[in-house]
């Protein structure tokens, strides 16, 4: 029943992360793309430009003013919850599928010796770290916006390396994910917000409004733009253990994330006249083929000088079926029998001959060509036994 209520928990929490974080992420780009497009030319003092667009059968016009209009209008909306809940979700979500199942998901003997409660205690730290550590770097090199986006993108990296030395590559990658995602929230509740009420308060108590909380706001809302794509793409790789339980996973992760920086910056700087843009995509389509083809199982091998455990003689498939009844089953069958599985992972049972043949390239990718199954290794299957899958599969494609 335990297992039961916390898969649907894990359901509930991710689908309620997934509607707000599409809230947050859908009024950031809106707003980021008013900003890119704005006309600013001819505009009367007070203004720093305007736009019109036509949605939803109607047209609409839209003013930005330069600091603040002469009078606060009587309704003002704001945007904060979105992103408030989608760290709140995403965090109970962290707790949820990680921190209840540190041993599992989080420890990996191969990677580091850590107790359950030390790699949740790292987890946690490198949440708070990440914040303390970026709103410094704002702080002080606010006004050299280059210079801080090339330290950022160093941290980042640093980052991803850090915690794949200590994380098994899921938990690695999420936990950068949620410290990005800690830092963007962050971003909105201790300098956006703050910074629009500052403006809102000097309003009502007849000051001018000092023009620099503006900039601060804005600065920040421009990292949080930023940073969306590499936070999407930790999101969706969780389903694919090509990336995360590769041996340089944490490069991949640089690489893709400065990818997906580059492809947001041009969607931001697209209609801007004289900008120096059109190699952008295609540039980043070819560093992400790069990526692809250096990932590919003939590269992939050659640069590790062979596959797991080397040449192995031939492997019978009672030897095959022999290491996934004992390394496999527990998780993998109609009913598994670890705890807190109420049924098999991503609906695979691997009980039969028939149902082993048929996810063969399913296991080879998972627990041959990456070391992600059995989590954490929590079955203590061996490389020789790795390496006997792989012949095996290898011999019997067809």
């Amino acid at each position: 029943m335990e297992a039961h209520l916390m898969e649907w928990a894990n359901l509930l929490v991710r689908w309620i992360h997934l509607i707000v974080g599409i809230a947050w992420i859908g009024a950031s780009f809106y707003f980021n793309w008013l900003e890119n497009n704005l006309e600013r030319t001819g505009k009367p003092a007070g203004i720093a430009g305007n736009l019109w667009a036509v949605h939803g059968g109607g047209f609409y016009f839209v003013e930005k003013y330069a600091v603040a209009p002469p009078q606060l209008p009587e309704t003002l909306h704001w945007f904060k919850w979105e992103a408030y809940f989608t760290w709140i979700s995403g965090f109970t979500l962290l707790i949820i599928v990680y921190y209840l199942n540190a041993q599992t998901m989080m420890v990996n003997p191969a990677v580091a010796a850590l107790q359950p409660w030390q790699a949740v205690a790292i987890g946690i730290a490198t949440l708070v770290a990440a914040w303390l550590v970026y709103d410094g770097l704002c702080r002080w090199l606010g006004e050299r916006p280059r210079l801080l986006a090339a330290l950022i993108t160093v941290l980042i990296v640093l980052l991803a390396w850090g915690l794949s030395t200590v994380f098994s590559g899921r938990a690695a990658y999420i936990h950068v994910g949620a410290a990005i995602g800690t830092c963007m929230v962050a971003n909105v509740f201790f300098v956006i917000i703050p910074s629009q009420k500052e403006l809102v308060r000097a309003m009502e108590e007849g000051r001018s409004p000092d023009p620099r909380y503006g900039k601060n706001g804005l600065l920040r809302s421009r990292h949080n733009n930023y940073l969306t794509l590499p936070v999407l793409f930790i999101m969706i790789s969780n389903h694919f253990p090509g990336t995360y339980a590769a041996a340089w996973n944490w490069a991949i992760l640089a690489a893709v994330s400065i990818i997906s920086v580059a492809v947001r910056h041009y969607f931001n700087i697209r209609h801007r006249p004289g900008a120096a843009k059109q190699f952008i995509l295609p540039a980043s389509a070819l560093a992400f083929a790069a990526v692809v083809a250096v990932l590919s199982p003939p590269v992939r091998s050659m640069l590790t000088g062979g596959g797991t455990g080397g040449t192995v003689g031939e492997v019978s498939f009672e030897q095959v079926h022999t290491i996934i009844d004992e390394r496999c089953t527990t998780c993998h069958a109609p009913e598994p029998s670890f705890s807190g599985y109420a049924s098999p992972p991503a609906g695979i049972v691997l009980e039969t001959a028939a149902q082993i043949r048929k996810h063969r390239a399913d296991i080879k990718r998972v627990a041959v060509d990456s070391h992600y199954m059995p989590l954490g290794n929590i079955t203590g299957i061996t490389d020789e036994e790795r390496a006997a899958l792989g012949a095996w599969i290898e011999r019997n494609k067809e």
